[in-house]
């Protein structure tokens, strides 16, 4: 009981200090550098939360980029992940959100604004398991990777 209430104020700080940080940056008159307009056409899974399918637009809520708010545009559900800045290695430069699958779940992996830098989402638990249980079953059993593949959706830069 007590872990649960631990937890539940700890997300609630974070909620409360992504939208401090986010009501600091627009008034500052500030845009945010990563903010990415994709429609994606299957659920998927950013942290802890699932997501339907639909239109999404993602934002920087932190003055460092580092806080990122995935929210529906027509819908209300939203997820907040922190991020690290990767540097894209190709000259493929567009806008893009980068998904990993596992079967038939799909982990919002990147943000890529299309200007050669993006966002790599710290992966969560559930994906950090189901990456080890396919590590450990391709090894033990020769099973292929199959069962995971990356997928890109194009995106809009905004």
């Amino acid at each position: 009981m007590s872990k649960q209430i631990v937890k539940s104020l700890s997300m609630l700080t974070l909620v409360v200090g992504l939208a401090l940080a986010a009501g600091v940056k627009s008034a500052n008159g500030q845009t945010a550098s990563h903010t990415v307009t994709a429609t994606i056409p299957f659920d998927f899974i950013v942290g802890e939360k699932r997501l339907p399918a639909g239109k999404y637009i993602v934002t920087s809520v932190t003055a460092d980029g580092l806080g990122l708010r995935i929210q529906n545009r027509t819908e209300k559900p939203a997820a907040f992940r922190f991020s690290n800045p990767v540097a894209e290695k190709s000259p493929k430069h567009s806008p893009r959100m980068v998904f990993h699958r596992y079967g038939q779940e799909y982990f919002l992996a990147q943000i890529w604004s299309g200007d050669g830098s993006g966002r790599q989402l710290r992966r969560s638990r559930l994906e950090a398991n189901l990456w080890q249980q396919l590590a450990s079953n391709t090894s033990v059993i020769g099973v292929s990777n199959a069962t995971y593949q990356v997928v890109e959706v194009a995106g809009m830069p905004r």
